[in-house]
């Protein structure tokens, strides 16, 4: 169960709506202290859960696979098992505090959260597959970690629109875009070889290497939009910028390389919280 829910990314979504969340209401209350473990855990749990569990035979193909980016459980019959297991438990750790939190706050942040949750659902689930719809993927992923702040700014009652709000969620979402579309480059073979589709199948590896370039360079830009010292946050996504650079002459036949780049992905989100955490904390006492 902690290999299917990716403890390495668990940080990921809790803390963009922790963040939101606190520097709207200015307090610790119950949605805050709720919100930030649904979306720390039993959020992580249904979003990775459900790809695993119907991802398997792909899965079972990829080299990848295995520690970090994933487990596969090898033996067929111990994975239905667990599988089963996977499943049900998505079911008793995300419904009663997903319950809670839609009637807390307007109807729209219930209708956002419905969203959000939806959107983790589908990615994966058979009958939908938004990642096997090419940009949709994309777009779909960003809203798994954009949609934690999202709903934040919602449920505290801020403005979308607000000048300071309106940068970072869409530099958030295109953050993300780029994120998913890289990832995606080091499966180009696989996941032809598996059918599977997605925006880097369908544009090639060097092309999406260069779509994320773009949309990392769009999210930094957007990010000047902000009031000053939130202007500062458009450093934030060019460390992502410049590691991705490394693979711009990457071919189909090498798009396995990108997971050098992609192990350094996971990595640089540590330092890059911890720069936004600071930058959060300076802003919000006034140091800035």
């Amino acid at each position: 169960m902690v290999k299917a829910s990716r403890p390495v990314s668990w940080i990921n979504t809790a803390f963009p709506f922790a963040a939101a969340y606190a520097l709207v209401v200015r307090d610790v209350d119950a949605v805050l202290i709720v919100g930030t473990l649904f979306f720390l855990v039993p959020y992580n749990l249904l979003m990775y859960g459900i790809n695993d569990v119907f991802d398997y035979e792909s899965d079972l193909a990829n080299p990848r696979k295995g520690g970090i980016e994933g487990d596969v459980i090898r033996d067929r019959e111990h994975a239905r098992r667990v599988h089963r297991a996977i499943l049900w438990a998505c079911v008793v750790t995300v419904t009663p505090p997903l319950a809670w939190l839609l009637v807390q706050g307007s109807a729209g942040a219930a209708v956002t959260l419905a969203l959000v949750v939806f959107g983790v659902i589908a990615y994966s689930a058979p009958g939908l597959r938004f990642k096997e719809r090419p940009f949709l993927d994309s777009l779909t992923s960003a809203l798994h970690f954009a949609g934690p702040l999202i709903y934040a700014l919602v449920v505290a009652g801020a403005p979308l629109t607000a000048r300071v709000a309106w940068p970072v969620w869409t530099a958030f979402i295109l953050w993300g875009m780029a994120s998913h579309a890289f990832g995606a480059v080091q499966d180009v073979r696989a996941d032809r070889e598996g059918g599977i589709g997605s925006v880097a199948t369908v544009i090639g590896a060097r092309a999406t290497v260069w779509f994320a370039i773009g949309l990392y360079g769009a999210s930094s830009l957007v990010l000047l939009a902000q009031p000053w010292p939130g202007t500062l946050a458009a450093v934030l996504p060019l460390p992502y910028l410049i590691s991705v650079a490394r693979f711009a002459r990457i071919t189909d036949e090498t798009c396995e390389d990108a997971n050098r780049g992609w192990r350094t992905f996971l990595w640089l989100n540590q330092p890059v919280g911890f720069a936004v955490t600071m930058l959060l904390i300076a802003i919000a006492s006034g140091w800035l």
